[in-house]
C-alpha cells in the first residue's frame, strides 16, 4: 500500500518517516519548495530526537521521498491510496479561534488530485481541529471527488519522543463513516494493533475532542500545580514536597505535577483558547470557562519570574547582567513557539537588564526572532559575570553542570530555578542563593 503525508512540518515529517519504518512506501508533500529540497536531501529543518538519523534511512531504503506538487503525489500513490493530511493549524491573529486556511487548502487540492485517479480513495485528517471540522469537509469531498472518503485519527505525539510515540503509540483513535474506512486503516495500523495498540473507533466529533481534551486536561493539570505553588509562596510552604506528597495518590499520579515556569510550545495554549473559542460557538461557553483560568495562572508564572529576577537584583533590573539558560518551550527541542524561556528573557531585557541566552539546541531560531538578545556558545560563556541565573528549559546539560564550576564565572552566584529541576542542595551547598517558584 502506498501512503502520501500532506505537510512536512513537525507531525507530517515524523508521521511520513515512522510510516515508511513500517514499510510502507511513502510520499510526503509540502507547498515549500525550499522545504521539500531539504528533506529529500535528508535535513530536516527542526531538532527532534532520531528524525534526521530515520529519514535518512528510508530515504536510502527507497520507501521514501517528497514532492510540491499534487497531481504528481496523486499519480504516484494511485487508485485508491490513504492520503494523511497533517499540516497546521495556528491560533488566528488578535483571536482566540484555530486559522483553518491550511487545512481547507490541503484538503481542496488534496480531493481535486484524486479526483481523476478512481478507487476509494481514503482521505485522512491528522491535524488539531475545532469539532465539527470533519463534517464540513466531508462534505466538501463529497463534491470535489465522490470516490474518496474522510476519516479522523488525531496524533498524540510528545516533542522531544515523537517516533517513540508514532511507532509505540499509547492507544489510537479512529473516527469515521463507513467499514470500509475502518477497514483501511486497520490495514494501515495492522502492526501496531498486533502489539496490542488499544483502538478506538468513533465518530467525527469525539476523535476531533480527544486530543484538544487531552491537551486541556493536561494544561490544567499543570496550571493547578503552579496555583499551588502561588499559595505556597505566600505560606512559606514547598510546592515540591507537595507535589511528591500529592503524587502518591493513584487517582492524581505525578505526571505533569511539575512546579514551574508553565506550558508553551505550538500546541497546548493555542489548543486551549481554539476550545474556548469554539465552545462560545457552540453556545456552551461557560463549560470551558475555567480554561480561561487555567491559561491566566500559566502566564502568571512567567510575570512570576521576572519578579524573583528584579528581587535578586535588588529591586531593579536596569544596567544588570542576566543569564537565561534555555530558549526552546522545553527539553530535546528546537520549538520556540509561545516560549516560556524567552518571553522571560525579552521581558527582563526590556526592563534594562543585558539579557544573555543559551540554549544546547535552541539558539539559532531564538536569534532570529529575538535578535536584540545577546547568545552564548555555552552555558558558562552565559554566566560570565552574571548577577543572576535564570534556569528556564530544563536540559539535561544544566542540570550535569557543577555549581562550583558555574561560581567562578559569575560576578553574583545567585540562580532561580523556574523549572524546579537543579539539585537545590547542591547549589546552596556550593554557596549559592537559589530560587525556584513556590519553595522558600
Amino acid at each position: 500500500m502506498r501512503i502520501t503525508v500532506i505537510g512536512t512540518g513537525y507531525l507530517g515529517v515524523t508521521h511520513a518517516a515512522c510510516m515508511a519504518e513500517l514499510g510502507f512506501e511513502v510520499m510526503g508533500l509540502d507547498v515549500d519548495t525550499e522545504k521539500v529540497a531539504s528533506l529529500q536531501a535528508g535535513r530536516v529543518p527542526f531538532y527532534e530526537p532520531g528524525l534526521e538519523e530515520l529519514l535518512a534511512k528510508q530515504l536510502a531504503a527507497g520507501r521514501l521521498s517528497f514532492t510540491a506538487d499534487y497531481e504528481e503525489l496523486a499519480a504516484w500513490a494511485g487508485p485508491g491510496a490513504a492520503h494523511f493530511v497533517c499540516v497546521g493549524t495556528p491560533q488566528q491573529k488578535g483571536e482566540y479561534a484555530a486559522d483553518l486556511s491550511y487545512v481547507d487548502s490541503a484538503f481542496d487540492s488534496l480531493a481535486r488530485a484524486v479526483a481523476g485517479q478512481g478507487g476509494h480513495a481514503l482521505l485522512i485528517g491528522k491535524s488539531t481541529v475545532p469539532v465539527g471540522t470533519a463534517g464540513r469537509l466531508a462534505a466538501r469531498i463529497a463534491e470535489l471527488a465522490p470516490q474518496a472518503e474522510l476519516a479522523w485519527n488525531p496524533e498524540f505525539l510528545r516533542e522531544g519522543f515523537a517516533v517513540q510515540d508514532t511507532l509505540h503509540p499509547d492507544r489510537l483513535v479512529i473516527g469515521v463513516r463507513s467499514a470500509a474506512a475502518e477497514r483501511r486503516l486497520r490495514e494501515i495500523y495492522a502492526q501496531l494493533l498486533a502489539a496490542e495498540v488499544p483502538l478506538v473507533v468513533t465518530d467525527f466529533p469525539t476523535s476531533e475532542l480527544v486530543k484538544v481534551s487531552a491537551n486541556s486536561f493536561l494544561a490544567v493539570k499543570i496550571s493547578f500545580i503552579n496555583a499551588m505553588a502561588e499559595v505556597c509562596e505566600a505560606a512559606g510552604a514547598d510546592v515540591m514536597q507537595l507535589a511528591e506528597a500529592l503524587s502518591y495518590d493513584p487517582r492524581i499520579g505525578g505526571r505533569y505535577l511539575v512546579p514551574g515556569l508553565g506550558f508553551g510550545g505550538g500546541c497546548l495554549p493555542k489548543d486551549i483558547r481554539a476550545f474556548m473559542a469554539r465552545a462560545g460557538e457552540l453556545g456552551v461557553d461557560q463549560a470551558l470557562a475555567f480554561l480561561k483560568e487555567v491559561d491566566a495562572i500559566n502566564m502568571r508564572r512567567r510575570a512570576r519570574t521576572v519578579d524573583l529576577a528584579r528581587e535578586q537584583c535588588d529591586g531593579s533590573l536596569l544596567g544588570k547582567r542576566v543569564a537565561v539558560w534555555g530558549a526552546a518551550f522545553k527539553p530535546n527541542s528546537d520549538d520556540i513557539r509561545d516560549s516560556p524561556a524567552l518571553n522571560v528573557a525579552a521581558s527582563i531585557h526590556l526592563q534594562g537588564a543585558q539579557v544573555t541566552v543559551y540554549d544546547p539546541k535552541a539558539t539559532d531560531n531564538a536569534r532570529k526572532m529575538y535578535p536584540t538578545l545577546t547568545y552564548a556558545d555555552s552555558a558558562l560563556e552565559a554566566a560570565h559575570q552574571a548577577d543572576v541565573i535564570l534556569h528556564l528549559t530544563e536540559w539535561q546539560e544544566f542540570r550535569d553542570l557543577d555549581p562550583a564550576v558555574v561560581a567562578g564565572h559569575v560576578r553574583d552566584p545567585r540562580v532561580i530555578d523556574s523549572r524546579n529541576a537543579l539539585d537545590a542542595a547542591r547549589w546552596r551547598e556550593a554557596g549559592w542563593t537559589y530560587r525556584a517558584l513556590g519553595r522558600p
